[in-house]
């Protein structure tokens, strides 16, 4: 019942003054973790969202084809998540920034209604007030200016198509166009990709197959690959390294609690770590580090078990500081009521590991997901404490 109190006390007081609340850091990636981005603005307005640029399907695709760019729709999705829809004018920009054109329409008619929105000639845009509509007009126009004449429109999202006039405006740069919406939307936390650099995803699987393409590995474009993954790596230009930059790593050494989410595996998680820097961050940091493992099926940890999985964590983590002695995740929070995995066995294991096992009551209306707002506020008192 006390920790049960602590709980309760923490998320009160945060929910009381959200402007105040603590730095709570997420490597993700991916929509999974949007409904818990969303519960979580009502307690802090400071936690800090790294998500992957390495989306290599669906209208992204289109996007990194055309630009050679990092992938954008998961900047945008994250973005949307945290933005104050309270405020007089969101409600229209949220509409804009998450429509997409249609899929079944022919691609002139689509690059048409697309010149409309740039023009303020369709209730999209024309329901912005100033001087909004003036600069996501530049930015679509900025868009349509550079795009090639084969580009697919289908399906396209106008958030994204925004983002990539504002990469290209800005010598080929995400933060200024990502300053600019945060303070628009007046987001409720930080988004930033864990690196701007261009570069794919790729893993080697236990049979020593190779496969490049982040899209080839979750399950959702392709059937799964069947096979435990062994090792992911970022394929970046020869001569080239995929680095974090200062300002992202400031981010992580100001964070009050590290948190290592649920979410596709190694194409939201494990791909936030692999640019040079990351590890070696994470290791200064002073803040408390824990991992959630997923409870749903995630088609990349085929052959993985969870101790599997703690232990590639581990291993990524250790890769830039040259050690594996002592443990670089501090805890393990899940509810061992749906984790299956959490047994006798696995506890001890932890133990000996020097990790320690938060069980607690996190369960929802689907047994395959945690409950949002217990998740949240068991993470709120965890930065506390």
């Amino acid at each position: 019942m006390e920790r049960e109190e602590q709980v309760a006390l923490s998320a009160a007081r945060y929910k009381s003054a959200p402007s105040g609340g603590p730095r709570l850091l997420f490597f993700s990636g991916g929509t999974a973790l949007n409904s818990l981005a969303i519960e979580l603005k009502r307690y802090t307005h400071n936690s800090i969202h790294f998500v992957t640029p390495f989306d290599s399907g669906g209208s992204s695709a289109a996007l990194r084809t055309a630009f050679d760019m990092p992938a954008v729709g998961d900047l945008r999705s994250r973005m949307m998540a945290l933005a104050d829809e309270t405020c007089a004018g969101h409600p229209e920009l949220y509409r804009l920034m998450t429509f997409r054109l249609p899929k079944d329409h022919e691609q002139e008619q689509l690059r048409q209604r697309l010149e409309q929105i740039s023009q303020a000639a369709d209730p999209l845009s024309s329901a912005l007030k100033q001087p909004v509509q003036g600069l996501i007009c530049h930015y679509l126009k900025t868009f349509l200016s550079a795009v090639p004449a084969d580009f697919d429109f289908r399906g396209a999202s106008i958030g994204n198509l925004v983002l990539t006039g504002g990469y290209l405006q800005d010598n080929r740069s995400l933060t200024p166009i990502t300053l600019l919406l945060a303070e628009l939307l007046e987001m409720r936390g930080i988004v930033c990709p864990i690196t701007q650099q261009v570069s794919q995803l790729q893993v080697t699987t236990a049979s020593g197959r190779l496969v490049v393409g982040q899209h080839l590995m979750t399950g959702k474009e392709v059937p799964p690959l069947s096979e435990r993954i062994i090792e992911a790596r970022l394929e970046h230009p020869p001569g080239q390294i995929v680095l974090l930059r200062p300002a992202e790593r400031d981010l992580i050494e100001s964070a009050d609690l590290l948190v290592f989410p649920p979410g596709s595996f190694f194409s939201s998680l494990i791909a936030n770590l692999l640019p040079e820097g990351v590890s070696r961050a994470v290791a200064k940091s002073r803040a408390r580090k824990v991992f959630v493992p997923n409870l749903g099926l995630d088609p990349e940890l085929c052959g993985m078990t969870l101790r599997d999985q703690i232990e590639f964590l581990q291993h990524q983590l250790g890769k830039e500081n040259g050690t594996q002695d002592g443990p670089s995740i501090d805890l393990l929070l899940t509810d061992s009521k749906l984790h299956p995995e959490v047994d006798d066995r696995l506890i001890c294991w932890l133990q000996e590991q020097g990790i320690e096992l938060l069980d607690v009551d996190l369960s929802g209306a689907n047994p395959e997901r945690y409950d949002e707002q217990k998740l949240c506020r068991a993470l709120l008192a965890l930065a506390q404490s």
